[in-house]
């Protein structure tokens, strides 16, 4: 009896279906992985961005960190000139108010009952040579007398620092401190640049100025933009060629102007000036009007010697 023929389509069929059972299983699988994958790479890329903007938040942060801290070490180091340059004028108030000799002449209670002259009452002028000549202030109504270093009050001038005096402002209609401003600080800050010299004038009155040697500034590794104008070799207020030694600041400004040792001797003493008018109108100073009205014409003499070119030199 014959065999039956095995038809071979059968087992091929279902090898067929089992083939594409696995194929189905394994595209899926791929396409779980690729989402897998699309998902990692995209947390990646957050990640990534999210460090980036995170470093230059904290590159940015530590900048301004560092600005800040170096703008604080500029205006220490200007507050340290300015107290240095305010005991140095406070020294010289105590050695002038307390003088080793005191002038006899110009203090009468000093003198012995027999050479303190003859009483009120019974004053006698004398056309000896070696008598001190006294003049009557019409506006103090006491008398101011010449002293052995041959200085003389001028009347007019003392009157119109007694009537600033008995109230101390800094408003320049006064009397006295127009007369300042028009004989002695205009000039000595009227420099050759005078857009410049405006602002410097302005920042002296308002005590914002700032002097800075140039040889103590360090560059600092990461520095904020800053204007400097002239260079250490030209001074930007004379325009002269000159060994800037010195730089100026005005106010909060980063903007610095290098400024030659005439220019600086300059500006310093009309800042001296003002500094001991501040104290006179502070208080600070506690001296009879005759000493601190000495003292505020040296000071005046300062700034006329140094608009005519005389300054000490630096070491």
């Amino acid at each position: 009896m014959p065999r039956e023929p095995v038809h071979p389509s059968r087992p091929t069929a279902c090898q067929a279906c089992a083939g594409h059972e696995e194929l189905k299983l394994k595209d899926e699988e791929c396409e779980r992985l690729s989402k897998v994958r699309e998902q990692l790479e995209q947390e990646l890329e957050e990640l990534t961005a999210s460090l980036f903007e995170e470093a230059h938040k904290m590159v940015r942060e530590a900048n301004m960190k560092q600005a800040a801290s170096e703008k604080q070490l500029k205006e220490a180091r200007g507050k340290i000139d300015m107290l240095q340059a305010e005991v140095t004028a406070l020294k010289t108030l105590v050695i002038t108010s307390t003088p080793a000799s005191p002038n006899r002449e110009l203090h009468p209670q000093l003198l012995s009952p027999t050479k303190a002259g003859p009483r009120k009452g019974h004053f006698r002028h004398k056309s000896t040579s070696s008598t001190l000549c006294p003049a009557v202030c019409p506006a103090a109504g006491h008398i101011l007398v010449s002293d052995k270093e041959g200085r003389e009050v001028d009347t007019t001038l003392f009157a119109e620092f007694q009537a600033w005096r008995e109230s101390p402002t800094l408003d320049k209609t006064s009397p006295f401190l127009d007369r300042v401003y028009r004989e002695d600080v205009g000039p000595c800050l009227d420099f050759t640049t005078q857009e410049l010299s405006a602002l410097v004038r302005a920042a002296v009155e308002d005590n914002t100025l700032t002097i800075e040697p140039v040889a103590s500034q360090t560059l600092p590794a990461v520095k904020v933009a800053a204007v400097e104008y002239g260079s250490t070799s030209t001074c930007a207020l004379s325009g002269l060629a000159r060994a800037c030694r010195h730089r100026i600041r005005l106010g909060d400004s980063e903007s610095h102007y290098y400024i030659s040792p005439s220019s600086r001797a300059r500006i310093t003493a009309v800042c001296n000036f003002f500094t001991y008018i501040r104290y006179i109108q502070q208080g600070l100073v506690r001296q009879d009007a005759e000493p601190m009205f000495w003292e505020v014409t040296r000071l005046r003499k300062e700034m006329s010697l140094a608009k005519l070119g005389f300054f000490p030199q630096e070491a």
